[in-house]
Parts: C-alpha cells; structure tokens; sequence
C-alpha cells in the first residue's frame, strides 16, 4: 500500500504538503513526517490505514483493559515498541500500537507471550500513557534491566563527586541512573512543580505536585527493592552527603531535559520507614516575568503599577507556599529595572537569575541572614530591595530602616489576607507607627487552576448550586465547568491563574493600624472603600470562564467578605 496515495485520496494531505513531507523523511514514512509537521492528525492517518487494512481504530480512554492479561506479558517488549495488550477474543489477544507495519514488534511480543496477536490501531501517546498507568513510570527499567544510555534525555549541568562505596556503586548502575532519569523526565513532561518520594511500610509512593495537587504516579513494586539505590544516586546528583542518613539534607541539581535547563532544589528528611525526597523543578524556560502574565485584574494591576513606581516604602505580597509570590514580586521586578535603577535581592534560595539584578543567597550556617544582609547591602547603594521573606522581628526592622532611608523594599508574609499583613508585623514587635508610615500596599493571592480550554463545557446552575456571596446583579449568561479529556489528561484544567486581593494603605488604614487595630476592622473599612477581595476575584474569573466555582471554593475555603 502506498501511503503517500492513500493520504491524497482521503483528502488529508495535499500535494503541497506531501511534497514538503517527502522532502524532509530522514527514515522516516512519509505519514510519520506529515503528523510530525502538523499537516494531519495521527488519528486521522490511523483511521485512513485501518480501513485500508481492515484494522480498527480505538479510543483507549473508554477502553476497558484486562489488567490480567497485561500482567502476562513481558514488560521489555511493550515498553520498547509502546505495544498494549488489551483483550483476549475469539481465541487472539488484541494489541494496540500504533504502527501497523511494524510487523516484528507484534512477533516478537507474541513470541515471548506464546500468544497470538491481533493488532488494533491508537494514538502512540495514549499508548505510551496507558502502558505508565498500567505498569508504573521506568517499569521497563526495573523489569528488564535494559542496556541503554544511562543518561539518555538528561544532561547534568555540574561534575558529579566520585563517590566510593558499596551505596555508590549501586547507584552509578545504568539501570538505577536510567530510572531516575525517567521519574525527572516524567515530572517535566507533566509540568509538576514538585516531585515527592516518601518511603511507608510496605514500598514507597510517588507523587508528582502539578497544578497546585498532587498526584500519585504509578510505579512497579519492585522499584521498593531499588529504593536506597536511587535515594543515593539523587543524593550524589545533588552533592549531598551519602553517608548521612540521620539528618535533613538540602541540595540543589542543574540539568537539561530535552533541551530546557530546569534547576532541581532537593530536599531529604529522614522518616520513619527510610529518608523521604522532595524536588522542586524550577523550568526557566517556562518562567515568563511579566504582570501581565499573572492573571491580574485590569483594576488592580494600574494599582499595584503605580506602587511599584513608589520611590520608597514596603510592598508586602502575602498568600501561602505556592501561591505565586515570587512570580509576582519578579514581574514586579522586571517591570521597574532599567540601567539608572539599582536592584539587589536577598533571598533563601534564590529561584531565578535574572539579569539587571544583583542577587545574594542566604546562609544561615555562617550568619549570612536575611538581616545580616540587608544591613551589608544598604552599603551598595541599591535603589530597590528585595527580601526573600520577613521570617523574624530582626528582618522587619532592617525592612522599616531600609524605606525609612528611601528604599522601595519588596518582601513577602504569610498571611491570610493583605490585612493580616499590619497585624503580623506589629506582632514581630514593630512599632505600629513605623509600620503605618512605610507600608505602601499589600498584595494577597492565591493560584487557582485554568479550566481546560479544549474540554471545558457551559452549563446552566440550578437554584442553590451558586454560593449566596455570588454577585447576583453580575451573572454571566452561562458558567462553565470541568469535563477532561486528552490534552489534560482528564482533569479538567490546563496550568494556573492568580487571584488577588490588594489594599492600599491611606490615612485611615494607617490610622487604624497605629491604633492597633485588629486584622477584621482593618478588612471591613479596606472593603467598604471598594477593595476587591480574594473571593470576589475568584467570582471574576468565574464570569470570565476562566475557572470553576468549585475551584474557587476549594482556594477561598474559609475567606470571608
């Protein structure tokens, strides 16, 4: 059959494009190029080849898949050749792929099975997809032991130390180097933000943090017997000690997956049944330092614009961890610098680099604090501080002196709401008055995840589905909700989007805080002046059909208006 015709015939190419195809093959089909490029969808080519073949085409999300069967197959095969078992009828197996000319996969697979095989056609990608769900991410790894580059998909960007010892040399094995290799693929892939290993009593569990939730990953129950091995190999990766098993570590891993640089901050804290793991991909390629990319309201973005212009005083941003501070604060950042403009920071640990801005790291262990270098950098003539985090009574007062003597300082708290901000520096035994007289604003937020944009559907709420703080003279013409599909791999949402909340401090605010007023009446005057809430953002983006009501229900549980 010639496939080149057949996708002319179909109409799913044209000649223009067959020839742009054919010109740039390289080994590969000519249908392969044409999918690669975009010309035609890879079912579409799938379902024109089928009925040329008398082969089916099968959505393998709405496919019930005999879990027993798969357990009798070699994993080795299925991995190499994305091959899925699914189902045993009228005395075959089917199998899934997504080449149907790749006659010696199917053989070899039905070889070592001693089945015989019919094949079915589906997206390579759902495939791949429903083989980790099915047999857990690096279960070719760990059954087959395959010979392979170790470090195929990832480059370390720094030397490793030459580690000796039984644990070292367990970890510098191909296999256990691969596997690891492939939870880090599988986590930027899956845009995680945070990769979590932590060991129970009977195996261990991974999860990946994407989107503000974990998720568990599934992974074969024999990567427990290959535990320590790669907790060691992540310790080497990150210049950790090896040997020390009985206290936290902190390191840090610089690697390139794909092509995108991603900085890795490890975490490894001894637990009852062995050490647990915590990563943090940074993707800088990714980061996109603009306020116009954090999802602020018109409103109060020309707000917090004009603040950030201040020559001097403080400028909070408040909200839990992971709740886009620092994002906020680099936008922040990026807008204002510019050659007549000097920026230091200090920060524990410094999450990106930025050019124009002179960053210190933190290090507790030689007294190099938040303070300690605060005070140090007031010598540099900076224009701009910013302070990682205002952790200790100490850093609030170097940040009250820094504005007093005409410093615009950015800094972050972790409050509930923008007015908890006055309340918590008083409670670190500021003044109150110097408080009033130098905080500019204080902005809090939240992330809530983005409604897929491919699968989100309208809807119509009944009578009570809406909270009663819903503003009723606002209701969109219809809500829109979760649904899942490929693309978001049936969650529902695609990435994340700010809402915020921003009090300005005028003369009544800075009033009420030299009065020591508590966090409520200062949030009660703040929105009888027409302060946007949290909440009330969240409805916004609700209008917008940016997100869900449940979502904002989820972030705001327990704000109030």
């Amino acid at each position: 059959m010639q496939i080149r015709e057949l996708l002319l015939r179909r109409g799913l190419l044209n000649r223009q494009q067959l020839d742009d195809a054919l010109a740039e093959t390289n080994g590969l089909r000519v249908d392969q190029v044409a999918v690669k490029k975009g010309f035609v969808s890879e079912a579409d080519v799938l379902r024109a080849v089928g009925d040329e073949l008398g082969l089916p085409f099968v959505e393998l999300k709405e496919y019930p898949i005999d879990r027993e069967l798969l357990a009798q197959f070699p994993t080795t095969p299925i991995f190499r050749h994305s091959l899925l078992p699914l189902e045993r009828r009228n005395g075959h197996v089917l199998v899934a792929t997504h080449d149907p000319f790749d006659l010696d996969a199917l053989d070899e697979l039905g070889l070592l099975a001693g089945f015989k095989l019919r094949p079915v056609l589906a997206r390579r990608e759902d495939i791949i997809e429903q083989i980790k769900e099915r047999l857990g991410v690096g279960g070719d790894t760990i059954n087959a032991m395959v010979a392979q580059q170790a470090d195929q998909g990832i480059e370390l960007l720094e030397e490793l130390a030459d580690e000796t010892g039984e644990l070292a040399e367990e970890a510098r094995q191909a296999s256990v180097i691969r596997l690891v290799n492939e939870l880090l693929i599988e986590a930027v892939e899956q845009q995680a933000s945070d990769v979590h290993i932590e060991p129970r009593e009977r195996g261990l569990t991974v999860r990946f943090r994407v989107d503000g939730l974990l998720r568990v990953q599934p992974v074969p129950q024999e990567i427990n017997h290959f535990f320590a091995a790669i907790i060691t190999r992540l310790k080497i990766m990150s210049h950790l000690n090896i040997a020390e098993k009985r206290l936290p570590q902190d390191g840090r891993i610089k690697l390139r997956v794909s092509g995108r640089e991603i900085d890795v901050r490890v975490s490894i804290i001894p637990m009852m049944h062995g050490e647990g793991v915590v990563m943090r991909l940074l993707d800088k390629n990714r980061m996109q330092f603009s306020l116009k990319n954090t999802g602020m309201p018109p409103n109060i973005e020309s707000v917090f614009r004009k603040m950030i212009e201040l020559p001097h005083g403080i400028i909070l941003v408040t909200g839990p961890t992971g709740s886009g501070k620092s994002t906020t604060l680099y936008s922040a950042l990026n807008e204002i610098k510019n050659p007549d403009t000097k920026i230091i920071t200090v920060e524990d640990p410094v999450e990106y680099q930025s050019d124009g801005i002179s960053q210190i790291q933190v290090h507790q262990k030689i007294g190099l604090t938040f303070a300690a270098g605060l005070r140090s950098i007031l010598r540099h003539d900076p224009d701009v501080i910013l302070i990682g985090e205002i952790r200790d009574g100490e850093t609030a007062q170097s940040a009250i002196q820094a504005s007093l003597t005409g410093h615009l300082v950015f800094s972050t708290l972790h409050t509930n709401d923008a007015a908890g901000a006055f309340t918590r520096l008083v409670d670190m035994g500021v003044e109150p008055y110097l408080v009033a007289s130098t905080v500019e604003g204080v902005l809090a937020q939240r992330l809530v995840r983005r409604l897929c944009p491919k699968c989100k559907e309208a809807y119509h709420p009944e009578a009570g589905d809406i909270p009663p703080d819903f503003p009723e003279d606002d209701y969109p013409s219809e809500f829109f909700r979760p649904k899942g599909c490929r693309d978001c791999r049936g969650t529902g949402y695609a990435g994340r989007t700010g809402i915020y909340e921003l009090l300005k401090a005028d003369v009544i605010v800075r009033r009420l805080c030299v009065e020591r007023a508590d966090t409520n009446q200062i949030a009660e005057y703040c929105r009888r002046e027409g302060m946007m809430t949290l909440r009330q953002c969240g409805w916004l983006k609700v209008r917008m059909g940016q997100t869900s009501v449940d979502e904002v229900l989820r972030i705001t549980k327990g704000d109030t208006l």
